[in-house]
């Protein structure tokens, strides 16, 4: 039960991780089964349909629907641009004439013989959809999706905002407990994905994006700086769509958490490596975590299956993150896992765990206070 309820993210040096790229309507798949494709490869390709604009001929010109029609310019089916003429009403004795121009580029999709109106069907949306990892395609669904293969490490974060980007990673200056203020950030740091240290400034964060950094990737962050990046107070609980420049990852939670050292060591083992990172978070069912995926082996390896999810659970040995008083955010790991419910602070009887703190101390915790790492 306590590998149920103990909840954790995946931190993992070497993993095989999946991703189905689905087109959102039919289209053309771009490559085959075994193709090695980059982040940026453009895998499929689709047309979504523009927009349907009514053109409301009677009441703009004041005239009756009949006598609308009467005066198109236009069939069913026609090409037109913006500007063309596509209604001429003659008043009386021919000495009044009223024109229609159409607003807008497209084709004429219907008529209505009852309203008037002209249907202009705008030009189709092109989509490009991109690989996002690195990786080799392991399966295709024709017209649809492609399924591809890295092999490499992979990170959960916490919390994010900002969708799909790619870049290279870059240790900033100072540890993961380091404050990430403005003179931590690179004036050069166009396409890279800069990992920080904690809590960073509005103003760091600004800087960043402004460098055209792809990625920032932080312990922790505040709510004020949060909220003065993006413009506005996140109150959904789905994230990723965010209109920002930089997508910022958060490993440990909000306030002042450092970012996890097992977190830190392993980024900093991939420093220079291209990275694919994405903020979307879901807190709901089906919860959908931030995450950061380096390919870490050559495209073309063996792709013997390998557990993306290894549930080993609480354990001795294992480390923990603290998620409640006295030592919040406090990492740890376990010595003992005493089977019988234990008494704590507030009287109550609950299953407990014993575990080393950073600092040497032993403590006694609840097995629902912790995560793990």
């Amino acid at each position: 039960m306590s590998q149920a309820l103990t909840p954790g993210l995946q931190v993992l040096a070497g993993a095989v991780v999946r991703k189905t790229r689905e087109l959102p309507v039919p289209g053309r798949i771009l490559c085959g089964q075994g193709d090695a494709v980059t982040p940026d490869a453009v895998v499929g390709r689709a047309e979504l349909l523009g927009d349907l604009n009514i053109l409301r001929i009677p009441e703009i010109l004041g005239i009756e629907p009949f006598e609308a029609v009467k005066g198109l310019k236009v069939d069913e089916g026609a090409a037109i641009a913006a500007g063309d003429l596509v209604c001429e009403h003659v008043g009386l004795f021919g000495l009044f004439r009223s024109r229609y121009h159409s607003p807008v580029d497209g084709a004429v999709e219907f008529v209505s013989r009852r309203t008037g109106h002209l249907g202009v069907r705008l030009a189709p949306h092109a989509i490009e959809l991109r690989a996002y990892v690195q990786g080799t395609v392991t399966g295709v669904e024709p017209d649809k999706s492609v399924t591809i293969e890295s092999r490499g490490a992979f990170i959960q974060g916490i919390f994010g905002v900002g969708g799909e980007r790619y870049g290279t990673i870059r240790m900033l200056d100072g540890g993961p407990k380091t404050i990430l203020g403005p003179a931590k950030i690179p004036g050069d740091a166009s396409g890279q994905v800069l990992v920080g240290g904690t809590r960073p400034t509005l103003e760091a964060l600004q800087l960043a994006a402004e460098a055209g950094a792809a990625g920032l990737v932080v312990g922790s962050i505040d709510d004020y700086a949060l909220t003065g990046y993006l413009g506005y107070d996140l109150g959904m609980a789905v994230t990723g769509h965010e209109d920002v420049s930089m997508t910022v990852i958060v490993t440990e939670g909000f306030g002042w958490l450092p970012v996890a050292e097992r977190t830190h060591s392993l980024l900093r083992s991939l420093e220079g490596r291209a990275a694919s990172i994405n903020g979307a978070t879901q807190v709901r069912a089906g919860a959908v975590r931030p995450e950061i995926i380096v390919a870490t082996e050559e495209t073309g390896a063996s792709s013997v299956a390998v557990e993306r999810n290894p549930a080993a659970g609480l354990r001795i040995g294992a480390f923990v993150r603290i998620i409640r008083a006295p030592h919040f955010g406090a990492t740890a790991e376990v010595i003992a896992l005493p089977a019988d419910p234990q008494p704590i602070e507030t009287g109550a009887r609950t299953r407990v765990l014993h575990a080393r703190l950073d600092n040497g101390d032993i403590a006694a915790i609840p097995r629902a206070n912790v995560e793990l790492l």
